[in-house]
Order: C-alpha cells, then structure tokens, then sequence
C-alpha cells in the first residue's frame, strides 16, 4: 500500500487525471478530501471509493477562492487527522490564440487557475504538512511552456505552467529542510474532458508524441502517486515529464 494511512487532497478530482488519481490514491491506502466544483460528479467519486472500502470525503468549490484551500485542509484535519500531501491538479487551458487578440479577461483567468490557485493551496497545505514531520506536494504543469515546448496559440496557458515549476521549485528549496517535498508532473497529451472527444484531434495530438499516443489519465496519476510515496523520499523540486517523449521531441 504505497499511500496506507496517508491523507492527500487531489483538486480537480471530478473527472480525467484528478479522479484516475482518486481512485489510485485510495486504492493504495490513502485517506483521500476530493475537491472540484461539480458536486455530483466528485459526491459520485467518493461513493466509488467507499464500494471498494477506501475512505474518501469531498467538499465542493472553486480553487480560484483562497478561502477553499483552507477548507480542504480544515475538512482533511476534522476526519482524518491531518495533511499529508496533496496532488494539486486542477487546471484549465482557457481560450487558444495569438496574444494580440486575446482577451485580458482570459489572460488573468488562466492565471488565476492555474497559478495563483497554487498560491492559495501552498500557503494552507505547506503548515498542516509541516505538523506531521514531512510529506508530499505534486503540482500538475505541462510540457508547454517548458524544455522548448512552446505551442501556437497557448500563451496564457504555457505561461501559466511555466510559472507553476518556478513556483514549486522555491517552494522545494524554501520547505526541504522541513520535511516537505515538492515537485511538479509535466503530461502529454491525455485523454481527458480538457482534449474534447474528436477523432481527429485525438490522432493530431497522438501524433506528436515519439510513442504515437495519449496517455491515459491512470498513467499520469500513477506519476504522482510515486511522487507522493516515501519511493520519491529523495526527489524534490522536479519537474517531471510524463510525457511520452515529448521531451526529447523537442530538445
């Protein structure tokens, strides 16, 4: 049981890689508080976990909110004790296309999202793991944006994901000495709600990688899950690619 007894918040857990890792999580052992803003698909999640005896909670909401991230940890802390990681994961692409016609309401909405929601989850998860002696933060980036994995269209976003393995790297250095471990996963192309369900586009997309697919979302949880684990003991500050070769596509 890679997680037993360990309790982890996972963001964007209503659906694709947050609720593959959801249910990997617990089926490892982990004590899971599940968080997204569909109440029914997330209530759904944890009604899965409990048919196959794991112990998982959730509470709705919106990770742009700071008060949210301090409500996950406080519900983490009420039933089960206390915070042991967290698989910050949510994330949107918003609207793709050149800079100059983009709207400065999606620029400030793909960062807030994605970037300053990890703000808001390391100010109140980094004190609650730091009273259990150690633990585990993973913050889900992209292979945009980083190791020449620049994509037309994408700059809110690359900037935004780029800007989260800065972020996470200060915090590994700030916060190592503690007891806490922080890394980022970078996926490729997976098959979530976020690629849309075109054929074609699937293919485009598969085509790009040096393995000529996507990954499942089960693939991409499974990165994290070893992050988590006290098998990544000596990693922090990585921004590891789970990406299919997209990596070594591009250097």
């Amino acid at each position: 049981m890679e997680l037993g007894n360990k309790t982890i918040i996972i963001t964007g857990a209503s659906s694709g890689i947050g609720a593959a890792a959801a249910l990997l999580f617990a089926s490892e052992g982990a004590n899971v508080v599940l968080g997204a803003r569909r109440t029914a698909q997330l209530s759904a999640i944890v009604d899965q976990i409990a048919q196959n005896k794991g112990r998982a909670v959730c509470l709705s909401g919106d990770v742009t909110d700071e008060g949210y991230a301090q409500a996950l940890v406080d519900l983490a802390e009420q039933e089960f004790g206390g915070l042991d990681g967290a698989f910050n994961n949510a994330g949107i692409v918003g609207e793709m296309g050149p800079i100059p016609e983009m709207a400065s309401e999606n620029w400030q909405s793909v960062l807030t999202t994605n970037l300053t929601s990890a703000f808001y989850a390391a100010k109140a998860q980094i004190p609650a793991i730091e009273k259990r002696g150690e633990g585990s933060i993973v913050f889900t980036s992209t292979f945009v944006g980083f190791s020449n994995g620049g994509m037309p269209g994408m700059g809110a976003y690359a900037a935004s994901k780029a800007g989260l393995i800065g972020f996470a790297q200060s915090l590994a250095s700030d916060h190592a000495a503690n007891g806490v471990r922080i890394n980022t996963i970078l996926p490729g192309g997976t098959k979530t709600e976020m690629a849309g369900t075109d054929t074609a586009t699937h293919d485009f997309i598969a085509g790009l990688h040096p393995m000529k697919r996507m990954a499942d979302p089960k693939e991409i949880a499974q990165s994290a899950l070893f992050l988590l684990s006290d098998r990544a003991s000596f990693v922090t500050g990585a921004p590891v690619a789970v990406d299919g070769g997209m990596a070594i596509r591009l250097l």
